[in-house]
């Protein structure tokens, strides 16, 4: 199972994150365990400057704006 986190105050784009990444898992047949962290000072020491921010497995892989859909399905599977 895969942990990912999206960093990001709860905006709509945060929201539109978490459903993709949810969605893509689902469509690629990934279990994660998605946990969304709304706090700045948390958000700031992960090192996102700009938020959604995702990390997969603890490494921080995307910060600011959404997500391109390919780049997901490869952070997803890897």
């Amino acid at each position: 199972m895969k942990t990912v986190k999206v960093y990001g105050p709860g905006c709509t784009r945060c929201e539109t994150t978490e459903a993709m990444i949810k969605e893509t898992a689902s469509r690629l047949g990934i279990e994660v365990n998605v946990e969304k962290v709304a706090d700045a000072k948390s958000i700031a020491m992960a090192g996102v400057m700009s938020t959604p921010g995702i990390s997969v497995d603890g490494k921080l892989v995307h910060a600011g704006g959404l997500p391109d859909a390919a780049k997901l399905e490869g952070w997803l599977r890897a």
